[in-house]
């Protein structure tokens, strides 16, 4: 009995002993594998952005699809594969994210700037998500809040960035996509910015939190929301600070409040600066710029020039810009920027190569926040 136990286990063991899969694969030149095993398949791609013209894998004798990408540079990727024309996520990769509503893959090469997007050996802030109280717009809302390391057991007082994200987005992502804890954790701990807490808020007026986390239930996410150029969240941004300033340790002065967004949250930023122009003094806007017609009859959107005139006039340390020579909104950002030069506003311009992506997001995130607060 006891050998016909141990020949059970045996085989048992044997049984489990199936080649294993390893897509993606991160090879030492910096080239990446990917591999699928899908035997009665007739064709299988990869799309993502570390294929840009997508690539096609090939099968060998044990029906496993292939493909090898050139080296690629540092940076957070994203992918998924094509099966016979059916869009399919990795099985051998339980990392993935979303943005609005698609699914994808992400893997990371590190080196360079990549590695302010990895979780380090470094003391860590904490991430939590609180619901707060809007009386302008009705509602209870949620934001997602980090804390610098240290926060939970120090009597300081810290400074707060309030970032937003764009158009499809909530409050979840610029932690997801934005990998903001960890390029905090490890700017603070290199010395190279100051702790503060970062205050991610969801820039839907219309939503209470991101999708399936309401009392919405499992509603699909969609880019374009009805509310998105009424000017509520915007007029309701004091919520989000009275709420921070009643229920953290924070530094209650302009000198110490900074706001930044991309896309539509960019332009949430610049709208909100310029209409409370004594509320904060590091202003940055990603990829962005004034997006409502100048005829708008919202009047948080009206008179900017002169509001952007007033604001430049009481005084600001830093307004940044920051987009890509291929963005969609290159356009609009140069008209904004001559806008800008009309009143005499001075700002800091950053132009990088590539479009309206969270891989320059996450760059524009890493050079604005060491600015802060000095």
């Amino acid at each position: 009995m006891l050998l016909s136990i141990g020949i059970y286990a045996q085989e048992h063991v044997d049984f489990g002993k199936k080649k294993e899969v390893i897509s993606p694969e991160i090879n030492p030149d910096k080239t990446v594998t990917f591999r699928l095993e899908a035997k009665e398949a007739k064709s299988v791609t990869v799309q993502g952005d570390c294929v840009p013209e997508g690539g096609a894998l090939t099968k060998n004798e044990d029906g496993v699809w292939t493909f090898t990408t050139q080296p690629l540079a540092p940076e957070l990727y994203s992918y998924s594969f094509n099966v016979d024309g059916i869009k399919a996520l990795d099985p051998n990769n339980a990392f993935v994210t979303r943005d609005v509503a698609t699914i994808v893959n992400i893997f990371l090469v590190g080196g360079g700037i990549a590695d302010l997007y990895k979780v380090t050996d470094v003391p860590h802030g904490t991430v939590t998500k609180r619901w707060y109280e809007s009386p302008t717009l009705q509602k209870t809302k949620r934001l997602t809040i980090y804390t610098p390391p240290g926060y939970e057991k120090s009597k300081d007082k810290y400074p707060v960035l309030y970032l937003m994200h764009g158009a499809g987005g909530d409050e979840e992502a610029w932690m997801e996509l934005g990998r903001t804890s960890q390029i905090l954790d490890n700017l603070i701990a290199q010395g190279k910015a100051k702790p503060m807490l970062v205050v991610m808020t969801n820039g839907n007026a219309g939503q209470t939190a991101a999708p399936g986390e309401s009392s919405e239930g499992f509603v699909k996410p969609i880019f374009i929301r009805p509310e998105m150029f009424s000017g509520m969240t915007e007029k309701a941004f004091g919520d989000v600070i009275s709420f921070i300033e009643s229920e953290y340790r924070v530094k209650k002065e302009k000198a110490s409040r900074a706001i930044a967004g991309l896309s539509m949250g960019g332009m949430h930023t610049i709208v909100i600066s310029a209409n409370f122009p004594n509320t904060f003094d590091y202003i940055g806007v990603f990829s962005s710029a004034m997006l409502q017609d100048k005829n708008s009859t919202v009047d948080f959107y009206q008179n900017m020039n002169q509001k952007l005139k007033v604001q430049k006039d009481n005084g600001f340390k830093l307004y940044w810009i920051g987009i890509g020579k291929d963005d969609f909104l290159y356009k609009k950002c140069v008209e904004f920027r001559s806008d800008l030069d009309t009143v005499n506003l001075k700002y800091i311009y950053k132009e990088t190569n590539g479009g309206h992506t969270w891989s320059n997001w996450r760059v524009y995130l890493t050079e604005f926040v060491p600015m802060l607060f000095k």
